[in-house]
């Protein structure tokens, strides 16, 4: 009997590390899709695309450091209006940073964790 080691080779696919950032503003347009799709995509593909563990993790904090920001910035709206600050806060970086992170996707890079908590 041959026992046959076989290792799972990771591939490189660019593209789909950027779709999976891109797929961050589905929140614009569904209001919550921008944690599940790149959370499917990541849990799906984690061991076969190179680099998207790491990807996957830096999408999953920023969109739960994200939501934390909102639930603060709820209360905050009674104390001076400091809510709405919040609220301006996670909406342009909510919408520039998946952006960044999709074009350094594509082109290889680290993806960046401005203004992210890191949970997992």
């Amino acid at each position: 009997m041959e026992i046959i080691n076989q290792k799972s080779v990771q591939r490189i696919d660019n593209q789909l590390l950027a779709l999976t950032h891109a797929s961050q503003l589905l929140t614009y347009v569904t209001g919550f899709g921008g944690l599940i799709v790149p959370l499917v995509i990541w849990l799906t593909s984690k061991d076969d695309v190179f680099g998207m563990d790491e990807h996957g993790r830096s999408i999953i904090n920023f969109q739960l450091t994200m939501l934390l920001m909102l639930a603060i910035s709820v209360p905050a709206i009674l104390l001076f209006g400091l809510g709405l600050l919040g609220f301006l806060f996670v909406g342009a970086i909510g919408f520039i940073l998946p952006i960044v992170n999709a074009v350094k996707a594509a082109n290889g890079e680290a993806p960046s964790t401005f203004a992210t908590i890191k949970f997992i």
